[in-house]
């Protein structure tokens, strides 16, 4: 799960810490009769009345906040999308006091679209089994003496496995990649056992994933076309949150919509949730990696099935 929240989820997160923390003040022991301070006749008290809020509330609960960018903020909505999620001293968290510390909880950290489409740090070891064919449904690209996956048949058995386009290779059958040729890399899948294949990958090195909230008109402000986003609405959820033009859509909510047409990437965005993430890889990279590839091959062939989680 990742630990990087959105900016809605932060300015949500920065709401319900202060809530807590004036509740904490509040549930104090009052001081003693006869040792509160005197109020001067004639200075200003502020009033929170002109806010539409209570005098006694110093910030705005859930209720009053209704909807933020389209979000349902309501308390029973909240708590059923909290995450819990450790984090480091350095980041973001709940001051001590509040009854919950050291944690974060941004309102989309359970997204399920969130989990699919992690990029996770460090390696992971994947073994595969050759199909009746004697294939595993891969394609690979050298960049900068390293091994990437530039192609991952849909149901075949790197599909199967967890492989995505743009995971890097570091090793086959305990060999190290650096440095291979792009024959030398695929001879090495060919001649591997059939029962037993074993690669060493690290999780899409080129690319990033932005969590952005749709507005109340269902969109985050971005707008593309083949594939690349060309302009960003101003003070949109996308531009808010990092989202940068000459970058390719590799994901949607984990789900590769590489070598989609415009209007089938346009109907998986429609019909995603209000919270989403999209993941995208720098378009001098990515025309690289698809290089001498037609687009036919890429819709036909391309895995374009939703991850599990």
């Amino acid at each position: 799960m990742s630990l990087y929240p959105s900016l809605e989820d932060l300015k949500v997160d920065k709401v319900m810490k202060a809530q807590a923390q004036f509740a904490h003040t509040i549930s104090s022991p009052a001081i003693a009769e006869g040792h509160y301070p005197a109020i001067a006749e004639g200075t200003y008290q502020p009033q929170a009345a002109g806010l539409g809020m209570p005098s006694s509330t110093l910030y705005p609960n859930l209720e009053e906040l209704g909807e933020y960018m389209g979000l349902s903020l309501n308390s029973d909505e909240v708590q059923r999308n909290l995450a819990l999620v450790p984090v480091a001293d350095n980041q973001l968290a709940v001051q001590s006091g509040t009854g919950i510390t050291g944690m974060v909880r941004p309102v989309t950290g359970s997204d399920v679209g969130i989990r699919r489409a992690e990029i996770r740090p460090g390696i992971r070891e994947v073994i595969l089994c050759k199909d009746q064919d004697g294939k595993v449904g891969l394609r690979l690209r050298a960049i900068d003496n390293g091994v990437f996956i530039q192609l991952v048949q849909a149901n075949s058995p790197a599909a199967l496995g967890g492989l995505r386009f743009g995971d890097q290779v570091l090793q086959i059958n305990g060999k190290n990649c650096a440095g291979w040729s792009l024959d030398k890399a695929h001879k090495a899948l060919k001649v591997a056992a059939d029962t037993r294949m074993e690669l060493i990958v690290r999780d899409r090195p080129f690319q990033r994933t932005i969590t952005m909230h749709k507005d109340s008109s269902g969109h985050v402000g971005f707008i593309f076309k083949m594939g690349k986003i060309t302009s960003l609405v101003k003070d949109g959820s996308a531009a808010r949150n990092g989202l940068l033009t000459d970058h390719y859509i590799c994901e949607i909510n984990g789900q590769n919509v590489i070598g989609l047409k415009d209007p089938q990437i346009k109907d998986i965005l429609t019909t995603s949730p209000t919270a989403m993430t999209i993941t995208i890889m720098p378009k001098f990279i990515y025309e690289h990696m698809i290089k001498r590839m037609s687009g036919g091959l890429l819709r036909s062939a391309m895995d374009h099935s939703v991850p599990e989680v």
